[in-house]
């Protein structure tokens, strides 16, 4: 791992929902890089948490993982109780939990786009009390993950799309509330991610490489370049953004 500290993190507390893979787990991996102590959050069974924390911590990071979800109000409670009795306080909140249901808006999946509705919105409205409690007497960070199907209609996306132009639209309204508390609520939103190995069957190729050639800077926006927003948006230097929607794709939404 890097030194940490380059960016004035180290010894801060954070918390990442949907943290054992994909773009959570590279947040999660940035933030133990720049030494916070992660919470990755999780809400299934199974061995991706256990191997999420073991490769944090064997890069020298300081993590645990918390299985809680984080659509229920009784679970969410819990998970806040536990970070609090462990670490005392919160720093830096990263919603980045969703899920996908695919569905046309035209003969829409309505139970599909409810679950999408619940999980981007229901964390945050449900834990903004608890956020800024835990997060009191400090400069607290909540940031969000949301994608360009908040502004674009994606085909198959109107459920993540929905919830995703929803969301942004609560960090607006949470930062006006939370802004004089000394808590920075922002956004990043990316276009198609590049997974890797993780992601390498994917049903419609052509079109990943259609929008990689597309992207200005050359390619499509891997995990990491998430990370790296987000991590920029817990600064101290990064304090005075507030409500803010950062779009981290390369350049790909210049094209239109």
């Amino acid at each position: 791992m890097t030194d940490p500290g380059r960016l004035g993190l180290a010894g801060r507390t954070a918390l990442v929902t949907g943290g054992t893979r994909g773009v959570g787990l590279a947040i999660a991996r940035k933030l133990c890089a720049e030494g916070c102590r992660v919470v990755v959050n999780h809400s299934r069974p199974g061995p991706e948490a256990e191997q999420a924390v073991a490769e944090l911590t064997a890069a020298g990071g300081d993590a645990l993982a918390i299985r809680a979800d984080v659509r229920e109000p009784a679970a969410l409670d819990r998970l806040f109780a536990e970070v609090k009795e462990r670490f005392g306080r919160l720093d830096v909140f990263v919603h980045n939990a969703a899920t996908f249901h695919p569905s046309p808006a035209v003969g829409a999946d309505r139970a599909g786009v409810a679950a999408d509705l619940a999980l981007a919105l229901d964390p945050l409205l449900h834990g903004a009390p608890a956020l800024a409690e835990l997060m009191a007497g400090g400069a607290g960070r909540v940031v969000a993950v949301s994608s360009s199907g908040a502004r674009a209609a994606v085909p198959m996306y109107v459920g993540q799309g929905l919830a995703k132009a929803a969301l942004e639209s609560l960090v607006r309204y949470l930062a006006v509330e939370l802004a004089g508390r000394g808590i920075a609520v922002n956004a990043v939103s990316t276009a198609k991610i590049d997974k890797g190995a993780e992601g390498a069957v994917t049903p419609q190729p052509e079109v990943v490489a259609a929008l990689a050639a597309r992207t200005p800077a050359g390619r499509l926006t891997r995990p990491e370049d998430v990370a790296d927003v987000v991590a920029l948006l817990c600064t101290d230097e990064a304090g005075w953004i507030h409500g803010q929607v950062i779009t981290a794709d390369g350049g790909l939404g210049l094209r239109g």
